[in-house]
């Protein structure tokens, strides 16, 4: 199948062979958008960001808060214009080139891959401390078979799942801000460190960047010209409100010095607070709320890789689609075994730290295609241009705010992709499929 004939559903939402079927209305895409965003990292990510930025983590979440929206300015718009599977791997290779959705692409697939086991080991760890690996490997298997039974059947679960978590973050913020909150705490004190607060802000960007799963399910939703951009915009708006009332709570409760020292800062306020039996509820929500991150990361790596071997990219079995579920089983069944693996072989703390890097490559590339998709349009260059470069530019400045040795290593397996498929490429028996004409 060639690049540019990548199938669709029709409107009706029954999709031709080999397609997905466009099942996800608006209230199914905000739930998958809040589902990926509102993850462990509402619970974990805010004590490592503390560290970094100190009294001016608001400022931090703001800078995050603008490059998120950049970001997903860009991915909404051209989820429009290419609603297919695969998110950036898509818009890169029609905009930019085969190179350029391959990079996004192969940069979404291994980041994410290694993402999913890290976040089946933090739900593991809830519940079996000693041996994660176990129970976070039949987590994997639950949703492996969920998403090959189709989309919709991953959206109510995911729906589940994040009633669930604004249920039990509701109860923290009211329980934690019940002893009351010292406003001091809020205001920035002394000089910034301009490193630390990148990197705060680095941090709490990955804890965001799960609105794009709404876009790497582009072929599922429905009318997604018009669908996609509102239900990033509401997912989006969602979380940075919730985000927000997390810091200031937190802040407000613990003071910077004590946020920073807690792996889990929202559980720490509450046992501070007036109903301290109340922080062992809030374990359980990190734990819940990671099982909903998983489930919607699996999917979009899943989707992702059927775009990518529908075009030749990866071995063209993983394009299978099933017939009744409308599901890409081979690919969802591949990356299901893969974590598995991974969760029971490795801890891959160096492994995700490194994906961070690939995550930003990823939504460079976003940008990218969205500039040069602006730049063909002149009713839309006023706008389109200057939101796409800023979210460019943000994602550079995070990446070069990372730890060194994260960015070396998670380039260094860019690299290694990109060398393969040059070499692939180079195989006199391989032939590529061409670009069908007239596309972008």
């Amino acid at each position: 199948m060639t690049s540019g004939t990548t199938p669709s559903s029709t409107p009706g939402g029954v999709p031709p062979a080999g397609g997905l079927r466009r099942d996800l209305g608006l209230r199914d895409a905000v739930v998958i958008g809040l589902g990926a965003m509102l993850g462990a990292g509402v619970f974990g990510a805010v004590g490592p960001a503390a560290a970094a930025a100190g009294s001016w983590l608001l400022a931090a979440l703001a800078l995050a808060a603008l490059v998120a929206t950049c970001n997903a300015a860009s991915t909404a718009r051209l989820a429009g214009v290419h609603p297919l599977a695969g998110g950036a791997y898509a818009y890169g290779r029609r905009e930019l080139g085969e190179w350029w959705g391959f990079a996004a692409g192969w940069a979404f697939v291994v980041g994410k891959t290694a993402s999913c086991a890290a976040i089946a080991l933090v739900a593991g760890a809830a519940v079996l401390p000693e041996h994660p690996g176990v129970p976070a490997a039949l987590a994997v298997g639950v949703f492996t078979a969920l998403t090959c039974a189709g989309v919709q059947r991953t959206a109510r679960v995911t729906a589940v799942l994040v009633v669930v978590t604004l249920a039990v973050l509701a109860v923290a913020l009211v329980a934690a801000a019940g002893g009351g909150l010292d406003p001091g705490t809020l205001v920035p004190s002394g000089s910034a460190s301009p490193a630390g607060v990148l990197q705060a802000a680095g941090l709490l960007f990955f804890a965001f960047a799960g609105y794009a799963r709404i876009a790497t399910l582009g072929e599922e939703v429905s009318h997604p010209q018009r669908t996609i951009g509102r239900a990033v915009a509401i997912a989006l708006t969602t979380v940075l409100v919730v985000y927000a009332l997390v810091v200031v709570v937190v802040l407000g409760v613990l003071g910077t010095t004590a946020t920073a020292a807690s792996s889990l800062p929202l559980r720490d306020a509450v046992a501070a607070g007036p109903a301290p039996q109340l922080a062992a509820l809030v374990t359980a929500g990190a734990a819940v709320a990671a099982l909903g991150s998983l489930l919607t990361v699996m999917t979009g790596v899943g989707r992702t890789a059927l775009a990518m071997a529908r075009d030749r990219e990866l071995p063209a079995p993983l394009a299978a689609v099933g017939p009744r579920s409308a599901s890409p089983v081979v690919a969802q069944l591949v990356v299901g075994a893969v974590v598995v693996v991974l969760v029971l072989t490795t801890d891959l703390r160096g492994a995700i730290a490194a994906s961070s890097t690939g995550v930003l490559v990823y939504y460079a590339v976003a940008n990218l295609a969205a500039w040069a998709r602006a730049s063909r349009d002149p009713q839309r260059r006023r706008w389109e241009r200057p939101v796409a470069g800023l979210g460019l530019l943000g994602c550079a400045v995070l990446v070069a705010a990372l730890p060194p040795t994260a960015v070396a290593a998670g380039l260094a397996v860019l690299a290694a992709g990109l060398v393969g498929r040059w070499v692939s490429a180079r195989r006199p028996a391989r032939r590529r499929p061409r670009r069908a004409p007239g596309r972008g």
